[in-house]
């Protein structure tokens, strides 16, 4: 066929096309690929930020109960009416365009101190290109909105924010109502324990003691922790010098600033590629230089004793 025989009299060329066109496919790729990936919506760790299970979140507060010996709770529970205060735990993010990554850090954690919270997580990531920090901060309740103010007048920009709350209410009543009953149960057994004789009966109710106090133990550390999630709220931060850069859902679908933005960088990222190869295709010119000689030589050679 012409062409196998046209890339066998020209082997040299034929690798340099396979070499562009794979510079070329890459090119694409990394284009198609940014403007894709830089416009999706808000990042996984900003979907569990907002809609994870609040009451066995990583971050909860240490009360002396082991996550393992959770008992799950009920999916649905009976709407309690007659409740003043009801328990409501909120979850808070925020996506900042800053001056000074870094710097407004150290005031959101600062603030978050001062207010009698704490940092839950802290991340700097790309500080000598465009600096990103994704923070998770606990802060009093009582105190999110005022929070929320100052950390807004920190920003440039605030590119997106979500607040949402669940009201755990009816799930708290519902515990306290599994611990009365379990209370009373292990009341039933200890008068029951005082009046056995026999070795058996006192083991097997001593058993059950222990097995329900427990769950009694269990209960009542959920119903801690509900306390303790929503007397102070979770809020996630994402900080940044680049707007594209954040975490959010552009405004409008067609946005050429933000397609040139891209393309720059696609670019320069291709632009980068493109020198790490040429290095490596230099230092390893001492080994396809002399074979490259030597394959010339060869074909001379063969032409010279054909002629």
């Amino acid at each position: 066929m012409p062409i196998v025989n046209w890339v066998k009299n020209n082997k040299f060329v034929t690798v340099v096309i396979i070499v562009v066109a794979y510079f070329l496919l890459n090119l694409v790729s990394s284009f198609y690929g940014a403007g894709i990936n830089r416009l999706s919506i808000p990042s996984q760790e900003m979907k569990s930020a907002d809609f994870e299970s609040i009451g066995y979140a990583e971050d909860s507060v240490d009360i002396g109960v082991s996550r393992s010996n959770y008992i799950p709770p009920a999916p649905d529970y009976a709407p309690q009416v007659n409740v003043e205060e009801r328990l409501v735990i909120e979850q808070s993010s925020l996506s900042l365009l800053v001056q000074d990554v870094v710097e407004t850090k150290k005031q959101i954690l600062d603030r978050a101190k001062a207010n009698g919270g704490y940092m839950v997580s802290s991340n700097v990531s790309n500080p000598e290109d465009a600096p990103t920090a994704t923070l998770v901060i606990r802060i009093p309740s009582d105190k999110l909105d005022s929070s929320l103010e100052y950390f807004h007048s920190l920003s440039v920009k605030v590119v997106s924010e979500n607040l949402s709350g669940r009201d755990v209410t009816d799930q708290y009543v519902d515990i306290d109502a599994r611990l009365k009953t379990l209370e009373a149960t292990k009341e039933r057994f200890e008068s029951i324990l005082a009046q056995a004789i026999k070795i058996e009966d006192i083991t097997n109710l001593t058993q059950r003691i222990l097995n329900t106090q427990n769950q009694i133990d269990t209960y009542k550390g959920q119903q801690e922790s509900l306390k303790q999630n929503a007397q102070l709220a979770k809020l996630t931060i994402y900080l940044s010098t680049d707007e594209l850069a954040l975490p959010y859902t552009p405004s409008e679908t067609f946005r050429p600033n933000v397609i040139f933005k891209l393309a720059v960088r696609s670019l320069i990222g291709f632009a980068r590629s493109l020198a790490t190869y040429v290095i490596w295709i230099g230092v390893y010119s001492i080994i396809w230089v002399p074979a490259l000689g030597i394959f010339l030589a060869i074909k001379r050679w063969r032409k010279r004793k054909i002629s």
